[in-house]
């Protein structure tokens, strides 16, 4: 399946992806449990400087928001019925500085999980997350998306629906997982599994790998066990902007552009081929990683000393893979990507 995004892996050592949305679009005047999804009708300035901010960085991707456009997300919000309109305006505008910047940028669909548990563990069927999904992603390819983009899940029930939407689209697509359980998703997938599931897919993801979780360090160590066992499937790390701290009655993420830039070039010493940040990273810290991944060779695979020592800590002594880990929990808690 030729398109942007595989073109672009073809030519390239890596890619720049794009940092975070809600914690941009807080620092923009988005309320805390307001649905960003309405402010690509309603304050479409703020969104047009949103994807503005990513491209003027230096990115080659960077994500719609739609983070939460799906029905069951949106229903919280008495929008449901909108989920169209919502997710191709988010497109569309996207579409329009991408094609301005005289760069040639991907944009990609933001798919998130359906804030729902999936049978066996829960209510919603899996031809009812198909549907979700489709009706999302059908939408932001009409919007002129490039690819779509499904993110921050953690089951393998909800990644095979996605799958299965994007395949009824023939669409292409991309998937990250996040792991913030000791090295697993919150609902039990390790590193290493989500390479077995994204590698068993029929309609193949262009890559896939690891996003949020808990910080750079961690998420570098789920990079590690993804490369041992993928394939030539390219890897994607968009790690948080290290540790989210309460201040002043926000919340502030204590990685500074200098740790970006450092994660950044340990990302592609990983493995990593798309690279880019979650929550908390802002235009600076995008600015510092391209700078960085620009002006440093490329390395040998880091050790975990090294990644501690460079980034900080590990959250747990468990990489999910080997050693001692929890039982996957009964309930996997809704959130959206900061």
């Amino acid at each position: 399946m030729t398109n942007r995004l595989s073109r672009l892996l073809s030519e390239r050592d890596w890619l720049l992806a794009d940092g975070a949305t809600g914690t941009n679009l807080f620092n923009m005047g988005l309320a805390s449990g307001d649905a960003p999804e309405l402010w690509n009708v309603e304050e479409t300035d703020k969104i047009r400087a949103l994807y503005q901010g990513a491209v003027d960085a230096g990115s080659d991707i960077f994500l719609t928001n739609s983070f939460g456009g799906n029905a069951s997300r949106l229903k919280l919000h008495d929008a449901q019925d909108r989920v169209g309109e919502l997710n191709r305006a988010a497109a569309e505008i996207a579409r329009e500085v991408a094609d301005a910047s005289g760069r040639d940028i991907v944009v990609a669909g933001s798919v998130g999980p359906t804030g729902e548990l999936l049978e066996p563990v829960g209510t919603l069927t899996h031809a009812g997350a198909v549907e979700m999904f489709e009706e999302a992603g059908a939408a932001l390819l009409e919007g002129g998306a490039d690819v779509l983009w499904v993110e921050t899940i953690s089951s393998q029930e909800e990644m095979e629906a996605a799958a299965d939407a994007f395949a009824r689209l023939d669409a292409p697509w991309c998937g990250t997982m996040s792991f913030d359980t000791a090295g697993r998703t919150m609902m039990g997938v390790t590193s290493t599994g989500l390479a077995g599931i994204m590698t068993g897919f029929e309609h193949a993801p262009l890559a896939f790998g690891a996003n949020c979780g808990v910080g750079a360090s961690d998420l570098l160590r789920t990079m590690l066990g993804m490369a041992e066992v993928t394939g030539a499937t390219p890897l994607i790390a968009k790690g948080n902007a290290g540790i989210p701290k309460y201040h002043d009655g926000h919340i502030h993420y204590d990685g500074t552009p200098e740790l970006m830039a450092d994660y950044a070039v340990l990302a592609r010493d990983c493995g990593a081929k798309i690279i880019g940040g979650c929550c908390g990273t802002m235009p600076e810290h995008l600015r510092a990683m391209r700078a960085a991944l620009e002006a440093t060779p490329p390395g040998p695979r880091p050790t975990l000393e090294t990644i501690e020592a460079r980034l900080g800590g590990f959250s747990s002594a468990s990489d999910g893979v080997s050693g001692d880990t929890p039982e996957a929990p009964k309930r996997e808690r809704r959130r959206r990507r900061a």
